[in-house]
């Protein structure tokens, strides 16, 4: 596909508090293209000017505050740094996403921003973690939680697949992804052990299916994620290195 590849900025965030610039641009010669950061309400203008300078452009970001009383000033922050897509991260509990009921209060909380954001041509989206893939709805083979909410869903609303965390929460994830069709507009892409406590490898040394996952979701946004490494910071910045060669290889095949 054309769009660059992203990293999300969490995979870095003890090196951004530390050197902004410095790890921006160590992201950028590594050849990443595109970075999606996670705290877009602590300097936007200033991010979107670094980010400009290093050619980087941004494929989403994620706004935790856009679940608070009044999303406008996260919403304004993601327009200013360029990008249509703000994502949901966190903050609905995990409860929510074992009953009926609690699956229909999420959705009406991500439609009702729905509003706000065309308003500022943006596109809200849910990104999952496993709890909102664990439970199944109707029998042990029916649907996760997180199909019976798209279901729910305003269409303009999107979902970014966490592709390791529907994996650890049981799911076939291609499968998945097929099933979910076009609500898929970007991808996480981490790789591991499969479970839930252990750090995260490069992309493509651990357990995940990455070719069969691409090609589930080959028009979404590619953001490669580390929650965590083991090693010091340059380990971190060999695995982000390895990922890109790993995932550049594949479209180059």
């Amino acid at each position: 596909m054309s769009r660059p590849l992203s990293v999300q900025l969490y995979s870095v965030r003890d090196q951004l508090t530390a050197d902004r610039g410095g790890t921006l641009r160590r992201l950028a010669d590594l050849g990443y293209g595109a970075v999606e950061p996670y705290d877009v309400l602590a300097d936007p203008k200033g991010l979107r000017k670094s980010l400009d300078e290093l050619g980087l452009s941004v494929s989403g970001a994620h706004v935790v505050q856009l679940l608070g009383p009044e999303p406008g000033p996260a919403l304004d922050a993601v327009a200013v740094l360029g990008c249509d897509l703000a994502i949901v991260p966190a903050g609905i509990p995990p409860e929510d996403f074992t009953t009926y009921e609690g699956l229909a209060r999420t959705a009406d909380r991500l439609n009702g921003l729905v509003g706000a954001a065309d308003q500022r041509g943006l596109r809200v989206g849910y990104h999952n973690h496993w709890w909102e893939i664990e439970p199944r709805f109707e029998d042990r083979d029916g649907p996760h939680a997180v199909e019976v909410l798209a279901g729910l869903l305003d269409p303009a609303v999107f979902l970014e697949v966490d592709t390791y965390w529907a994996a650890v929460g049981g799911a076939d994830v291609p499968a998945l992804l097929r099933r979910l069709g076009g609500r898929v507009r970007a991808l996480h892409l981490k790789d591991g052990p499969g479970t839930k406590e252990d750090p995260n490898v490069a992309v493509g040394g651990g357990i995940m299916p990455v070719p069969e996952i691409l090609a589930a979701a080959p028009d979404a946004w590619r953001v490669v994620e580390f929650d965590s490494c083991a090693g010091g910071p340059d380990t971190l910045f060999d695995e982000l290195a390895a990922s890109r060669a790993y995932l550049t290889s594949l479209a180059a095949a």
